[in-house]
């Protein structure tokens, strides 16, 4: 018995012969000018069955040329220029590559020193960051896939060795300089392109590890929907079935405990009439047991008598036993009680006794996502990492992760360096699993800072162990943190337009929802130097707070790089020019900037277990540039999209200094998927409150929200097939807000410091005179140095000036950023370093000093066997000095 049909992929792995380069015992495919695949076979037989990873290798013939001599032969494209000594096994002297783009050479055997990462298999056991593994993309121009000893698949639709001579070897080089996106919209259209989320994965998940009955959870879920926190999924952990049993520890199961859930069909009606998903968790490794209520009919399927009472193995490497395992165990599960999807929580083996080269895990996610697709539904799981073309199998579980700030400070970029192998669909344990107090007060800003994360990360996942000091539900936790985690999950709801758009591009162009910095910014250096912020989606910046409050400011920090141009905080409106910015904020603040002129639909009224297109359409527009963004909208469960069904509403704005005009067109294509009319909310942040407004194609009302500078425009009942115009003028010089600016941000600063509240007031005089120019130094900082810690001075300093330091430290590294874009003299630094045991090294230039450089990146891994510390002085009123145990003169903790 071999798999069943929709278990097979359409694969289409024989490349055009056009495209192949061959001899007797190599051969080359240029998939694209970009993109070569290199073959080395002593017996001349060569592999054209797909591979785990590349499944389409029939791709357009791109232009290039050859040349050959009796001993060499070059293949050359646009990109790239490949030579090869003729029927020579792969060596540095024999194969290269040269790299037009960056000018740079590769041979055979280099060390991808310049790889920027990819990402992890499962964050369980780390605390903090941990290495990961290699990516598409390469800093040096170039990365190199060895894809040998993959696995490749037969007629039948399951994997087998290749059983391949010794030498063999199947390299993919992939040329592609600093075009990240290009190399990964290639990387899609050969390894599979990244499917669809369903809509309703883009609300926010409740999971804990707990033996929850149909009744507890169902109290829970009727909660969250009076606190007015909006869900859309409802995980059900291990405790769903038998654990206590005869046969094994309990882990395996696939059968209801009926003492929790008596109806379990009727529960999940229940979830879905409440607009619920729900997937339940499955440890497969211990196979079946004939206590389940599946064991009779698998073991039949098997060929085993159910009276022996014999145990099924799990057995990855057999399809007959998987062919079994949906039909007798898992379909069901879904077609007779209703589960929504699964949650493969696989932790042990990595290889399967039975197939050489088989990890179950990638096995279990290759098929759980196509047995969706028997229904027409997407592909779609909860699973960790099981390798190179794991896009094709979303969403990403990270494992079990520590509650920390170390855990939460990497989770940032883990996720967007995942997007390097375009596995951009990363489901964390918001608030961690292991570890922590607990305790409501030191607990709660860590919860509420995940959570903020979380509503500005792909999937957000709300989880808990199984600690009953551990409690995450928002409404016991303090007013303040209560409050933020409210925010956040509301937020996330009205985001949903946003995200669903951006899940179309990861589909259509291979673009994941969080990108690093360097993606479209590839030749700034300090784009592959700020590792926890990142692009969320086409128009915002994110850079949660992943550190807690410091002591002397009651705020948290993070520092911020703002590309060039004009940027304008997403909640407030208020405006900041490109470069870096030490950004200071109490639990109710979360650094997100939109880009000059971002448009940013979203949910204008969104509700419990309410993801659908909605009826009330808010767009969210940032004056400063023209701008056009595509509303995407479908069906959210099925894979009509793939046949063209969807619909979308293109929203464009026109923006002068003295005149905005924004239009939402008539939506288009498959219009069954959009209301028929809506309510419109169009909400311009950022400008001025006298303004005169026009509208062209509905009947509005107008008002003016002064504490975001936003001009709100509602237009009721608009029908969706005919579009309307918007044009906001002004006779002053821009419609834009004049601004809080510096000074504004500064009160709010000193608002939350442990000062005399007298001196604050005074530092409030001597800032206005500074930034209106009465006072040009910062002299005046010496008045307060009685008073004033160095960490105060430095978020006085950091908010008025252009000036600062910041502390990072990541898996990709640690390092020290100064930046000084005012030239500053009275803000100095001494950077100093020592043999390890705290003796000062004596040779003269191993202490720098001055005063802070307009921009310096300094390497502290370059600084093997030696310590550190750096002293910063605010104009001889106060120091802080940070080393890498993160201690502070005056001030503890580490400073980021």
């Amino acid at each position: 018995m071999t798999l069943a049909a929709y278990h097979v992929p359409d694969f289409d792995s024989v490349a055009d012969e056009a495209a192949v380069v061959r001899g007797d015992t190599y051969r080359f495919t240029v998939l694209t000018p970009r993109l070569v695949r290199a073959e080395y076979d002593p017996d001349g037989e060569f592999e054209d069955r797909p591979s785990q990873v590349f499944w389409y290798r029939d791709q357009p013939v791109p232009d290039f040329t050859v040349e050959e001599t009796d001993q060499r032969i070059a293949i050359e494209t646009d990109a790239l220029r490949l030579q090869y000594e003729r029927g020579e096994p792969f060596s540095a002297e024999t194969l290269s590559a040269h790299v037009r783009e960056l000018g740079t050479v590769w041979h055979y055997g280099d060390a991808d020193d310049g790889n920027m990462g990819g990402t992890v298999r499962t964050l369980d056991r780390v605390e903090g960051s941990t290495d990961l593994e290699p990516g598409l993309l390469g800093g040096d121009g170039w990365t190199v896939v060895d894809d040998s000893e993959s696995l490749v698949f037969e007629d039948d639709g399951w994997v087998t060795p290749r059983d391949a001579p010794r030498k063999y070897e199947d390299l993919y080089l992939f040329g592609y300089g600093h075009d990240y996106l290009d190399c990964l919209n290639d990387f899609t259209a050969v390894a599979g392109d990244v499917p669809m989320v369903p809509r309703w994965a883009l609300g926010n998940w409740w999971s804990r590890y707990e033996d929850y009955s149909a009744d507890e959870l169902q109290e829970l879920m009727e909660r969250f929907r009076e606190e007015d926190l909006p869900l859309s999924v409802c995980v059900i952990d291990m405790d769903w079935h038998v654990v206590d049993n005869a046969f094994h520890g309990g882990w395996t199961g696939w059968s209801w405990n009926r003492d929790l859930f008596p109806d379990p069909e009727g529960f999940v009606d229940w979830l879905h009439e409440s607009g619920l998903k729900t997937t339940l968790n499955l440890h497969p490794a211990e196979g079946v047991y004939p206590h389940e209520d599946c064991y009779d009919a698998l073991a039949e399927h098997m060929g085993i008598d159910p009276a022996s009472e014999t145990p099924i193995p799990f057995d990855a490497s057999d399809d007959t036993f998987l062919r079994g395992y949906f039909e007798h165990v898992i379909d069901p599960l879904e077609d007779e009680d209703g589960v929504d999807f699964w949650w493969i929580d696989w932790q042990q083996w990595e290889e399967s006794p039975e197939m050489e080269g088989l990890d179950p895990l990638w096995a279990l996610n290759h098929l759980h996502a196509l047995d969706r697709t028997r229904d027409g539904r997407r592909p779609f799981i909860l699973s960790r990492w099981g390798g190179l073309g794991g896009h094709r199998y979303p969403v990403g579980f990270s494992g079990d992760a520590y509650i920390s700030w170390d855990s939460l400070a990497f989770q940032p970029y883990l996720t967007s360096t995942g997007s390097n192998v375009d596995f951009g669909w990363w489901s964390h344990d918001i608030g961690g699993h292991f570890g922590g107090t607990g305790t409501p007060t030191g607990f709660g800003e860590l919860y509420a800072r995940w959570a903020q994360f979380g509503t500005f990360s792909p999937i957000n996942r709300f989880h808990t162990g199984n600690i009953d000091y551990i409690d995450k539900r928002p409404w016991t936790f303090e007013p303040t943190v209560r409050e933020a985690l409210g925010d956040a999950m509301r937020r996330r709801h009205e985001l949903v337009p946003y995200l669903y758009t951006m899940a179309w591009h990861n589909h259509d162009e291979g673009v994941p929802l969080v990108r690093p910095m360097y993606y479209p910014h590839p030749d700034t250096e300090l784009a592959y130097h700020v590792p926890q912020q990142y692009y969320f989606g086409s128009e915002l910046l994110a850079a949660p707070y992943v550190s807690e409050r410091a002591d002397d400011t009651n705020l948290a920090r993070q520092t911020v790089w703002l590309p060039e141009g004009e940027w304008y905080d997403f909640e407030s409106g208020d405006r900041y020019d490109g470069g870096l910015e030490a950004c200071y904020g109490d639990l109710s603040d979360t650094p997100v900037f939109a880009k000059a002129g971002a448009i940013v639909p979203q949910d204008g009224d969104p509700g419990f277990g309410d993801v659908d297109n909605p009826e009330t359409l808010r767009v969210l527009a940032f004056p400063g540039a023209d701008n056009t963004f595509e509303l995407y909208e479908d069906d959210g469960t099925s894979q009509a999209y793939l046949d063209g069904e969807y619909a979308t509403t293109t929203l464009r704005q026109s923006y002068e200094s003295g005149r905005l005009e924004f239009t939402v067109e008539a939506a288009t294509g498959a219009l069954e998927h959009v209301p028929d009319t809506r309510d419109l909310e169009l909400c311009f942040r950022g400008l001025r409150e006298h303004v005169d407004v026009a509208v062209r194609g509905g009947e509005e009302t107008i008002e003016y929200d002064a504490e975001t500078s936003t001009q709100i425009v509602r237009i009721d009942d608009h029908s969706s097939d005919e579009s309307v115009t918007v044009t906001l003028t002004t006779d002053a010089p821009t419609l834009r807000a004049p601004g809080s600016g510096r000074l504004a941000r500064t009160k709010a600063i000193l608002r939350h410091l442990e000062l005399p509240a007298r001196s604050k007031q005074r530092i409030e005089e001597y800032a206005t005179a500074f930034l209106d120019g009465r006072r040009s130094d910062l002299t005046w900082l010496d008045n307060f140095a009685e008073v004033a810690t160095g960490e105060q001075l430095r978020a006085i300093v950091e908010t008025l000036c252009d000036v600062g330091v910041a502390h990072l430290d990541n898996a990709d590294g640690e390092r020290l950023l100064l930046w000084n874009d005012d030239g500053r003299t009275d803000v100095t630094y001494r950077l100093s370093t020592f043999e390890r045991g705290g003796v000062p090294l004596a040779v003269e230039g191993e202490t720098e000093r001055g005063p802070l450089p307009g921009l310096e990146i300094v390497e502290l891994d370059d600084l093997a066997g030696e310590d550190w510390t750096l002293t910063v002085e605010y104009a001889d009123a106060g120091s802080v000095t940070f080393d890498g145990e993160g201690v502070a003169d005056r001030y503890e903790g580490d400073v980021r």
